[in-house]
């Protein structure tokens, strides 16, 4: 099992969707995990409808701290992903395993305004940005991959879709 942990400032939003794609995507294969530097106390209700869509368990799903995952006794991560610019620039904690570290940049789909509508509109669009490169993350044979290529790959994915 390959664990894939998505970062993201407030982890109430675009690693939460990641998370939930990933987990959808790659059952058997990967887990996705989701922190953030600055977690909020809610998932956004959007994300929500969206796991319950995808039939994730919404129970699963929580804002916590990115260091849950910098503990000894936390599973270990193979790569990390960081989704938003905050969190690209922040300095990370040092990871249990020193695990492969990339970024993907999405718009925070939380951060606009409007009605409910548009709200949901700018999920479903993370939502179509994001799932076509989690789809092509998990047909990798990471495994077998070196962390060069490996990393080379998860770039090229992030900005040839």
């Amino acid at each position: 099992m390959i664990n894939v942990l998505f970062l993201c400032t407030h982890n109430s939003a675009r690693s939460i969707i990641a998370e939930i794609l990933l987990n959808t995507l790659g059952r058997g294969k990967f887990t996705g995990f989701s922190a953030g530097s600055s977690p909020k106390t809610e998932i956004n209700p959007i994300a929500k409808e969206i796991a319950a869509e995808m039939r994730y368990d919404n129970k699963k799903l929580y804002s916590k701290s990115w260091d849950e995952f910098s503990k000894p006794n936390s599973p270990k991560m193979h790569v990390i992903i960081t989704v938003c610019d905050s969190a690209a620039k922040e300095v990370c904690p040092i990871w249990p395993g020193h695990p492969l570290q990339v970024h993907w940049g999405f718009k925070d789909p939380s951060a606009g305004g409007g009605d409910q509508v548009e709200k949901r509109k700018a999920f479903d669009e993370l939502v179509k940005n994001l799932k076509p490169k989690i789809e092509r993350l998990v047909r990798l044979p990471i495994a077998t991959m070196d962390t060069v290529n490996l990393k080379f790959k998860l770039r090229e994915i992030y900005h040839n879709d």
